[in-house]
């Protein structure tokens, strides 16, 4: 902690009084130069004047002896820092060097001097007669606790933006059973193309310190592969429960659990990104390229392939490109993206298959041409990165009601398919009047509802011990080296 120095009211080591001069040592010496030696016991002289020394012009100073009103005695002959009479010792310094010069602060005062270590330290009465004339007590600074470092709070406008996208993941899911109408299809079309690549982009922006803290290199463990183990477990046990057949491989993900894999690898791949000079078109170079291998989907490496640009830009993102975006011409700008999304979504839903928007599979598996697979990679890329964008400029950046929703996404993604497999499998979202814009609005409200519920702090109580579990006794304790 760096020390404090507490001042007296009459000196200061930072200044040299008008009339001072500095021995060849550095010491402070005050009026003309006179030889170093012991004081000589002379009689009083007249009233103000030091002993011994002729009368003449007086100096300024705070609490002089009595006599005009002001006017402080000057110092004897001698080494400075002897009283009048006493003989000469050793001369105790400052550590670090000699006495450092003095000057007058405004009003005629001298300003206060730093205490120095092995300083006695007292009132100015105390001290009459042992130091010259005039000069103050002298304060030992006081240690004091250091203050620790600031709890970093969560960004807000993170969480915002993370309970939208979750909220959006059971209502594209629900559409499934539905999509043979072409307001679910439009609807299905205008998520895919942007929420699970926004996703990926945020995931890679909180991966950027990853690997600097022990706690997030454990989650790695705890948050990934025992919950990947866990629920897709559970998920072909609920499908045997159904009535379906026991299917259980554990390197082929089921349904939503592959986002819980790919993210694992993303963040494997962290430290060769961030030693990339350019990241991002390799990324993207990657992106294309792995459209001409048909790319099996064990361990999720198509998905991996496929949403890997998002997830490198994610990672090369800074606080300003998010705070770019909070301007309003770009705001109205992305009103219009969202706008124009929408429309062409309606235009081409119907007529458009919906294999692409799950950004994996090759071109030979989508029926197209590498030149065609080609332009549809790369569109579907400029397409997502703008809706990207557009989100978040208009996502508040405020708290709101569902900022803290926003803190418990993994519940709300992990959990969302039971109810989600057990609607389809009782046949609760083919009702015909679910085909239709109606149906599009009451998919989205129950979905949306189920989303704030599994985000709720009682859910992670509930559910936390499976999803979340705190195995410190697998991790060594780090080095107190």
């Amino acid at each position: 902690m760096p020390e404090e120095s507490f001042w007296s009211e009459q000196t200061d080591p930072h200044g040299v009084l008008p009339g001072e001069q500095t021995d060849p040592q550095g010491r402070t010496q005050t009026g003309p130069a006179r030889p170093q030696g012991p004081a000589p016991d002379t009689p009083e002289g007249p009233q103000g004047l030091a002993p011994g020394a002729p009368e003449g012009p007086r100096k300024l100073a705070p609490g002089g002896p009595e006599g005009p009103r002001g006017f402080a005695p000057d110092p004897p002959d001698g080494p400075p820092g002897l009283a009048p009479g006493a003989p000469e010792g050793p001369r105790k310094l400052a550590p670090g060097g000699p006495e450092g010069p003095q000057k007058v602060a405004p009003g005629g005062q001298q300003e206060p001097r730093t205490a120095t270590a092995g300083q006695p330290t007292g009132q100015s009465s105390q001290q009459a007669g042992s130091d010259r004339a005039g000069e103050g007590s002298q304060v030992r600074p006081e240690p004091q606790p250091e203050a620790g470092p600031p709890k970093r709070k969560r960004d807000p406008f993170l969480d915002n933006v993370k309970f939208i996208l979750i909220a959006l993941v059971p209502i594209g899911h629900s559409l499934v059973p539905t999509l043979s109408a072409d307001s679910s299809r439009s609807l299905y079309v205008f998520i895919y193309t942007f929420h699970m690549p926004l996703f990926v982009l945020i995931s890679g922006y909180l991966s950027r310190n990853f690997w600097n803290s022990n706690a997030k290199t454990n989650k790695l463990v705890d948050t990934f592969l025992v919950p990947y183990v866990i629920v897709e477990v559970g998920y072909a046990a609920l499908r045997f429960a159904l009535g379906q057949k026991w299917s259980l491989t554990i390197i082929d993900p089921a349904w939503l659990n592959w986002y819980l894999l790919a993210l694992l690898f993303w963040r494997l791949s962290t430290p060769v990104w961030k030693r990339m000079k350019y990241p991002v078109p390799v990324a993207i170079a990657i992106y294309l390229f792995a459209g001409f291998s048909e790319i099996s989907g064990d361990f999720s490496m198509d998905r991996f392939f496929g949403l890997l640009p998002f997830f490198v830009i994610g990672l090369v993102m800074q606080p300003e490109h998010f705070e770019q975006l909070n301007r309003r011409w770009i705001k109205i700008a992305s009103v219009v993206t969202i706008l124009c999304a929408a429309a062409v979504a309606i235009y081409v839903a119907p007529r458009t298959k919906l294999a692409p928007f799950y950004y994996k599979g090759s071109y030979e598996k989508l029926d197209l041409s590498w030149y065609m697979g080609l332009g549809v990679r790369i569109g579907l890329l400029v397409c997502g990165l703008a809706m990207c964008l557009a989100v978040l400029a208009l996502v508040p950046r405020r708290e709101t009601w569902f900022t803290d929703l926003g803190t418990r996404t993994l519940y709300c993604y992990l959990l969302h398919g039971i109810p989600v497999l057990i609607a389809k499998d009782q046949g609760w979202l083919e009702f015909p009047w679910l085909h239709g814009p109606l149906g599009v609005l009451a998919i989205s409200f129950s979905c949306f509802a189920l989303a704030i519920v599994l985000c709720l702090p009682e859910t992670r109580t509930v559910f936390k011990w499976v999803l979340e579990p705190r195995l410190v006794w697998l991790y060594r304790r780090p080095s107190r080296s």
